[in-house]
């Protein structure tokens, strides 16, 4: 491939997508002039900080042809905290591609600590685009500084909220900025006082994306909230995709609202497209509000009602609630979250169905669920009922479940110290199982987790 095919055909290869491990070869084996993008897959920080320079074999095409370039850190090794040049490695990035435009990184778990380095890390005067994960807030706001002249384009996920409030940013608008996307998870005030302030700054922005999670307000964040406090600051704006979640102790309500109550908000303002779920657990009660068709690939903590629609760009669902989730539930899910991957379930409460079927006996009163693309389960906080929903085959077909988590005093119930057959089935693909406990296992239980590669333990 690299000797006869690549030599004959570089002159029409526009894009190229690697692995790390074969960049170096495929890149040696042709002059690529049109290459202007690249992606990388499995990328670390030693790959960057040795290719990236001036002394690298690539440097030519590098330097002066690509445009667009993504960085996919490996999942599993996570350098960057233990490189002390680690914050040169972005520095290294942007000074060798002069012509870049686009920059992705995408960390997979790593994130970046933007808000200690000076001013003239991370400068570039081409890059118009930048998709990146960093830690704090302060970090976002160091990125809009004025060291990236040109960025129109910003899509940013922040991780950990919490900031030194002593670091003061230029707090300029940015009229340039037309495209923006946020994610993160917000403490007591901080959609207030941080999100709210940096949204007011894009005074001609045209799109904008929210994922925000908010935590311990006292107020939900409705449709007038939404308008009066985002919307008449942007004029320009023609398209906003939105998943907003607030969780509300309940001594902070002066009155239980309704899912009709939070949805005439929007109505109100002119818009249809929106749908609103609450969901009412002890203590609190959590309010989603998004816009259709949802856009996102995690929902968090719904409970028995949701709406009947499409939710198919969701791969993680947690769902919790006070009252039990019966089988029919299980059949909701799998129909309208039709390419669900990992899923949390918590409820403490009995299935009834299951309560019933005790007396009868019959598991097939129940027709059989699919999850045919679910690779993880969570029962760390659920009844024992709910690791027999799922692990019972003639309740749950899970071809493809590699993740588990459970106690493993209930996994031992249901599967009946590891000798039932009705069990073994939806167990025998796992590869990582996390238990409660350390226990020496018996070989029952190996012969019942024929893949597993690793046990881990959780407090």
């Amino acid at each position: 491939f690299c000797i006869s095919i690549l030599p004959k055909i570089d002159y029409n290869i526009k894009s190229l997508v690697l692995e790390s491990e074969s960049m170096e070869r495929i890149l040696l084996s042709a002059d690529y002039p049109n290459l202007t993008e690249l992606t990388l897959y499995n990328v670390n920080d030693h790959i960057v900080s040795h290719h990236f320079t001036v002394e690298s074999p690539f440097r030519r095409i590098f330097q002066e042809q690509i445009a667009d370039l993504i960085l996919v850190y490996n999942r599993d090794i996570h350098t960057l905290s233990m490189n002390p040049d680690s914050e040169y490695v972005y520095e290294y990035t942007l000074k060798l591609f002069e012509n870049l435009q686009h920059l992705s990184v995408i960390q997979c778990g790593r994130l970046l600590s933007i808000d200690d380095l000076s001013s003239t890390t991370w400068q570039s005067i081409n890059l118009t685009k930048l998709c990146v994960d960093v830690w704090r807030f302060n970090d976002c706001f160091a990125l809009l500084d004025g060291r990236l002249k040109q960025l129109n384009t910003f899509i940013v996920n922040i991780n950990y909220t919490s900031d030194d409030l002593s670091n003061v940013y230029n707090m300029d608008d940015l009229p340039d900025m037309k495209c923006f996307s946020l994610t993160c998870c917000c403490e007591t005030n901080e959609y207030d006082t941080r999100v709210l302030p940096l949204l007011r700054r894009m005074i001609k922005l045209e799109e904008l994306t929210l994922d925000i999670t908010n935590d311990e307000r006292t107020s939900f964040i409705d449709g007038t909230q939404i308008n009066d406090e985002i919307l008449v600051h942007m004029p320009c704006l023609r398209k906003f995709i939105f998943h907003i979640r607030t969780k509300v102790e309940l001594r902070h309500l002066t009155h239980y609202a309704s899912n009709e109550d939070i949805q005439r908000t929007f109505t109100n303002i002119g818009y249809q497209q929106v749908c609103c779920v609450l969901n009412y657990i002890v203590g609190n009660v959590i309010c989603h509000i998004f816009s259709l068709p949802f856009a996102f690939d995690y929902l968090g903590y719904i409970g028995n009602i949701f709406p009947p629609i499409d939710f198919s760009r969701v791969k993680e669902l947690h769902v919790h609630d006070k009252i039990p989730f019966e089988h029919e539930y299980f059949i909701r899910i799998a129909r309208f979250f039709p390419l669900l991957k990992e899923l949390s379930v918590i409820n403490f409460e009995s299935q009834s169905q299951t309560r019933d079927n005790l007396v009868s006996n019959n598991d097939e009163l129940y027709p059989t669920v699919e999850y045919p693309n679910l690779i993880s389960l969570s029962f760390q906080c659920s009844h024992v009922d709910y690791v027999e929903q799922f692990l019972n085959e003639r309740k749950t077909h899970l071809p493809h479940l590699t993740k588990l988590m459970v106690d493993y005093k209930k996994l031992r119930i249901v599967t009946k110290n590891f000798t039932r057959n009705a069990t073994r089935r939806n167990c025998a693909q796992v590869k990582q199982l996390t238990i409660d406990k350390t226990i020496v296992h018996t070989k029952e239980f190996y012969n019942y987790f024929p893949l597993l590669l690793f046990c881990f333990c959780y407090d």
